[in-house]
């Protein structure tokens, strides 16, 4: 199925405003006292889980545009990445601003001690420089071959995030399991390729 430059630019506008949807929900939440007994630690968690859901999302572009054809999915590949470094950046900055009051000493003790904040913090520094990087002018000036090495990092980002939240709950890993097992389904898929590609002469993007 092929989009007019028009209908693409409809589209995106739409996903462009459902995406701020789980940000109006909480913002609704908060409004109306609907968090439950610790909202602060409701709405960081589920900033968090948004961000590892926009990362897996992400990366589940290139599959379905293989797997249906739909080549104007590509184009929206960018903006959803870039929401999962949007939702990342509000789950850290609240940790940090409503939740440790910018108590810098308890933040770094928390990042030595708690290995789940370690590897989340890990997990956000491999974002900046992808989110830095996602647009034409950078992609210009570092050549597509560099630029696409770089991007890479998401399967790591991928793979960190699901140990952030699996390290995080402790005792009820379903949630957590339910996404590692989408991240292995997308990277699996994408080795299934490179082993097909390597045996093809034709050259597909991963």
């Amino acid at each position: 199925m092929q989009l007019s430059a028009r209908q693409r630019s409809t589209v995106k506008v739409i996903v462009f405003l459902l995406c701020l949807i789980p940000l109006a929900r909480l913002a609704w939440g908060i409004w109306n006292d609907t968090l439950g007994a610790n909202p602060i630690e409701f709405v960081i968690r589920a900033l968090g889980d948004w961000a590892l859901r926009f990362v897996l999302i992400t990366l589940a572009v290139t599959p379905l545009r293989k797997l249906t054809g739909w080549t104007w999915l590509m184009t929206l590949r960018r903006m959803l990445g870039l929401y999962a470094f949007f939702y990342a950046t509000l789950h850290l900055s609240t940790y940090i601003w409503v939740d440790q009051f910018f108590d810098w000493i308890a933040i770094a003790k928390d990042i030595i001690k708690r290995p789940f904040i370690t590897v989340g913090m890990l997990t956000y520094t491999l974002l900046v420089p992808l989110a830095i990087t996602s647009n034409n002018a950078m992609i210009r000036r570092m050549g597509g071959k560099r630029w696409q090495f770089l991007h890479r990092a998401i399967y790591i980002i991928g793979a960190l995030g699901v140990l952030h939240f699996w390290w995080m709950v402790k005792l009820d890993i379903t949630q957590p399991a339910i996404y590692a097992a989408v991240l292995s389904a997308l990277l699996g898929l994408r080795l299934l390729w490179l082993r097909q590609r390597q045996r093809s002469p034709a050259v597909t993007s991963l």
